[in-house]
């Protein structure tokens, strides 16, 4: 590494700690809002049970998170988010499981 780029690297170092500590503030920063779970899932008029079974959760995170004990965080929240402002892509990935087998629709190339 080249000397210039090395200082470069311990300056940047050197700053973000600065930052952790509060003795500097960050050039920018990043408001990511809580999604409101509840909304979501009355927007998608959906029972408890049957919002958790789309997200592949369980019933019980669900409602810490309907209720303010938990709140989404990583992927969850990203899925969330997607949820509440496009929500034919989740219908689009996830399909109702109640039609029975033989209803299902067959694929153009003739293969079920």
């Amino acid at each position: 590494m080249r000397k210039e780029m090395f200082q470069d690297l311990v300056a940047s170092v050197c700053e973000g700690s600065a930052i952790l500590r509060g003795k500097a503030t960050p050039s920018r920063s990043f408001v990511v809002k809580v999604p409101d779970v509840k909304r979501i899932r009355a927007s998608y008029q959906l029972a408890q049970i049957e919002f958790a079974a789309l997200l592949g959760i369980s019933v019980k995170t669900l409602r810490n998170w309907e209720q303010g004990r938990r709140v989404p965080e990583g992927p969850a929240r990203v899925l969330l988010q997607i949820a509440a402002k496009h929500p034919e892509a989740i219908w689009d990935v996830v399909r109702p499981t109640a039609r029975s087998k033989r209803n299902k629709p067959k694929r153009k190339d003739n293969v079920a």
